[in-house]
This record gives C-alpha cells, sequence and structure tokens, in this order.
C-alpha cells in the first residue's frame, strides 16, 4: 500500500504541474478525447463494492463501473479509463488541480464543499447514513451506549464531524481514534484499539465482509447522518458536469423502463416507447446536445447495466456484501432514485 500511494502522489502533483492537457481551462471534453482516457480518481482500492483493486491488478466497485460507463458515453470504449488512486486528504485537491477529470471516491455531497471547494456533485448514486459497528461480544444495542467509548474514524471526513456532533446531541463523551483509510480503521477496530468503528453504513458492511470472522460483528441500528455520494466535478465546465449528471441518469432511467445490459441492443431496435426512443438515440438529437455520439446512452447501458444490475453485482445480494438497497430503490418503490425526463 506504501508503494500505491507514492505512486498516487506522483499522479496528483505531475497531473498538477502540467494541468493534465488544459483539463482545468474547462474544456474537461477535449482535453479526455486529447489524451484518449479518461482518468477517474478512485480509492486506494480497499473501498469494497465501491473502488477495489484486486490481486490481479483489476479495478471493480460500483464507481469504477461508473467510470467505464461514462468512458463509453464520452470516448466511446468503457476501456479507456486511468484510475487514480487517492487517499482522502489529496482527492478533492488532486481533482482541483485536474490530475483528475472526475472524483468517484465514496465523496459526501455537503453545503461547505459544494461551496468553498469550487467543485459541482453531479448527482447522487448512493444514498448512505453514518452509523456504527461493534462487536457483538460488547452487547451494544444502540450508539447512546456507547458512552466514553473509543471511537475508530477516518481523519478529515465528513464521518469524523458527524461523530462530534452525535455525541455532543446525546451528551455522551467518546475518544476519536484516527485512520487514514477504511482498511486501517477496520484493522484498529479487529486489534481492540477501539470500541466501535464509525463510517457509512454502507461503508461499514463491506469492511465487515473483509473481517477474519464476520459474524462477531454488528452494525447497530442507528443512523445519525444524511450521506449522498455521488461522481464530483470542477465547478469550471458546465457541460462535463451535464455529461456526468446524465449518464448517472440513464443508468437510473434504464431501470425504470426495464433496459439492461443483455437487451439493450434488441430494445435499441425495436421499441416503440417514445422515450425509450429518445433515450436510446432512434429519435431526436440527444447526443448533440451534450456533443455526443447519438448512441451514447446505448453504450452506457451496455457497459454498466440499469441501476438495479450495477447495484446489485456490487452492493446488493449479487455481492458479498448483501446491502438492501432502501432508500437507494427507484422512486416508484419507496425511494429516492428519480431520473428527470429525456425529452
Amino acid at each position: 500500500m506504501k508503494k500505491l500511494t507514492i505512486v498516487l502522489a506522483a499522479l496528483a502533483f505531475a497531473g498538477a504541474a502540467t494541468n493534465t492537457a488544459g483539463a482545468a481551462d474547462g474544456d474537461t471534453v477535449k482535453a479526455i478525447k486529447a489524451r484518449g482516457e479518461l482518468l477517474c480518481g478512485v480509492s486506494t482500492g480497499v473501498s469494497t463494492g465501491m473502488s477495489t483493486l484486486d490481486n490481479q491488478g483489476n479495478w471493480k466497485g460500483m464507481e469504477v463501473e461508473f467510470c467505464r460507463g461514462l468512458a463509453a458515453a464520452v470516448l466511446g470504449d468503457p476501456s479507456k479509463v486511468k484510475f487514480v488512486p487517492l487517499e482522502f486528504r489529496v482527492a478533492f485537491t488532486t481533482l482541483q488541480s485536474g490530475a483528475a477529470d472526475i472524483l468517484a471516491r465514496t465523496a459526501t455531497w455537503s453545503y461547505s464543499r459544494d461551496t468553498s471547494l469550487n467543485l459541482d456533485w453531479a448527482g447522487v448514486y448512493m444514498y448512505d447514513g453514518q452509523g456504527f459497528m461493534v462487536a457483538k461480544k460488547l452487547g451494544a444495542k444502540s450508539g447512546k451506549e456507547l458512552n466514553g467509548a473509543s471511537i475508530c474514524v477516518s481523519a478529515g471526513t465528513t464521518s469524523e464531524l458527524n461523530l462530534a456532533d452525535y455525541f455532543r446531541a446525546n451528551n455522551l463523551k467518546f475518544t476519536a481514534i484516527t485512520g487514514s483509510t477504511r482498511e486501517q480503521n477496520q484493522q484498529n477496530l479487529e486489534a481492540g484499539r477501539c470500541d466501535a468503528y464509525s463510517n457509512e453504513r454502507g461503508g461499514l458492511a463491506a469492511s465487515r465482509t473483509a473481517m477474519k470472522n464476520p459474524d462477531d460483528w454488528v452494525i447497530l441500528p442507528d443512523v445519525f447522518s444524511k450521506e449522498p455520494l455521488g461522481p464530483t466535478v470542477r465547478q469550471d465546465d458546465a457541460r462535463f458536469r451535464d455529461i456526468v449528471a446524465w449518464t448517472l441518469n440513464i443508468i437510473v432511467a434504464a431501470e425504470e423502463f426495464g433496459i439492461t445490459r443483455a437487451n439493450v441492443s434488441e430494445l435499441t431496435k425495436t421499441s416503440t416507447n417514445p422515450e425509450v426512443q429518445r433515450m436510446l438515440g432512434k429519435s431526436g438529437e440527444f447526443g448533440k446536445m451534450l456533443g455526443l455520439e447519438q448512441d451514447w446512452a446505448a453504450k452506457v447501458i451496455a457497459t454498466t447495466g440499469n441501476y438495479a444490475e450495477l447495484y446489485d453485482r456490487n452492493l446488493g445480494n449479487g455481492s458479498p456484501i448483501k446491502l438492501e438497497r432502501g432508500l437507494n430503490s427507484l422512486w416508484s418503490n419507496g425511494g429516492l432514485l428519480y431520473s428527470p425526463p429525456f425529452r
């Protein structure tokens, strides 16, 4: 991991020096096409279900697949992505510098980040909330039973701030044991250096699967924050933000209209639904509106599948994490996912 960190630092500062072919000047798509690849900032490879680097050097996860879908939209080829592994402490500055085109690194959309970092969130691909994971033998049923406990948490994150707010609001005391990565927090918890680990519940569920004895750990029912996670871009390029936003929207809309990775090619030819025809490039000039090819959306869906497929493979029942969709269901199923119309 030290070697990976050194590599990421070199990437970040080298990118800052060269300004990545003009990406930070406001024409991100032009820069991406000139270099022939999308630069996608992800975790250091340990964010299970979101951005993970396996033993063969392959990147996997929901955010990884989203970036591949974006590459399919912009470049017509989902393989034309360079993943830039980033520790959280340098993630936003790396994006600001132009050393990454997009940050897909479980970054929570918050007021202060949105207004002070000159960055934009182009939507939400996972609605999460912060909680606690503890050893079953501790016998705790709620976070309110953790008065005086030591809590592992990632330094410099919204999780650290939320944790302080939670204990202050409940007139409780705690000691923060800070780590730089999810993996470090998980290891500290297993080693008994802290009584509990606090993070987004999706992250906790992923960490539990990586523990030596997953059944020895329990995620408490408390949810004490809103953590909308989504793709982050610089604020200097409204057109690129639109492309990222509508790439996410097409994945959500595809689920609503029953378009899958397996049937998108057939539905492109045979669907008589007017909105599906617009989405898949059979009518109108919706690709041209974004400066993309007419079939850009079909290429995205062929890469990622619809949202249900994307979620299930990486976080849901088709994955080791088996995290219920909850708020990440379509609006028609009681969730928060909703795409504006393609019209």
